[in-house]
């Protein structure tokens, strides 16, 4: 079975952005920006109008795509509600340049007030939060998130998962993207580059960490560039 022309197909039934969307999106690819993939974007959509978060956490910025898609969606979903709904969505970049133009978008987008960039180092963002979030410090107004989407470095998945799951409430999803590496996950250790050993060795405990964490229940789906999906069962 030809799966990628499958997913050719697949991809032609997507819902388009809309235009201001399209245009960073665009902007991004041609630079190579990492913004997450069409059918990622599709099946994170879903996602949002199945759970309704109110308090989103995304670490990896980028230049604000995916920040400023889910807002979208859930202001689009808030709009059958009679009273206005809160919500809410920190995101954490390391790169200024990067953080820079994304913050640019959130003005253009008069999403300054939904969306908080934090920047820094996301790991040590993420501790400073959990501190925060146990009294023993106050660098970041933290709350407990019921949606979290991660897509930054993914030799430290590990680390950020473990400071996630003590910002979250039981119930809360979790989303981890690019989680198949285009594949590379799949092959032997001894198969890969010496140069990809690294993320190999850790996105495959990453997935076994996902899988076997009683805490989680966890799908891994062969969306985008893989997608691995986490519900808490508890904390």
């Amino acid at each position: 079975m030809d799966y990628e022309r499958i997913r050719t197909f697949v991809k032609s039934y997507i819902k388009a952005d809309s235009d201001g969307l399209e245009e960073i999106y665009s902007s991004a690819v041609k630079r190579e920006v990492p913004v997450i993939r069409e059918d990622t974007r599709d099946y994170l959509r879903l996602l949002l109008n199945q759970t309704k978060p109110r308090n989103i956490l995304e670490i990896g910025t980028a230049v604000g795509y995916s920040a400023l898609f889910m807002a979208e969606v859930l202001a689009e979903i808030c709009k059958g509600y009679d009273t206005d709904i809160s919500w809410h969505i920190d995101t954490i970049e390391l790169d200024d340049i990067r953080a820079d133009e994304a913050e640019k978008h959130f003005r253009d987008f008069g999403r300054q007030d939904r969306i908080r960039l934090m920047r820094g180092d996301a790991a040590v963002v993420l501790n400073s939060m959990v501190k925060n979030l146990e009294g023993t410090e106050h660098s970041f107004k933290t709350d407990k998130y019921d949606f979290v989407f991660i897509d930054a470095a993914k030799a430290q998945y590990m680390n950020y998962l473990k400071h996630v799951m003590k910002l979250v409430s039981a119930g809360a999803v979790i989303v981890t993207d690019n989680v198949l590496e285009s594949g590379l996950v799949l092959e032997s250790h001894f198969l890969v580059e010496k140069s990809d050993r690294t993320i190999h060795d850790k996105l495959r405990e990453y997935l076994y960490t996902l899988k076997n964490d009683e805490r989680l229940e966890t799908a891994i789906l062969s969306i985008g560039d893989g997608v691995a999906v986490s519900v808490v069962k508890k904390i």
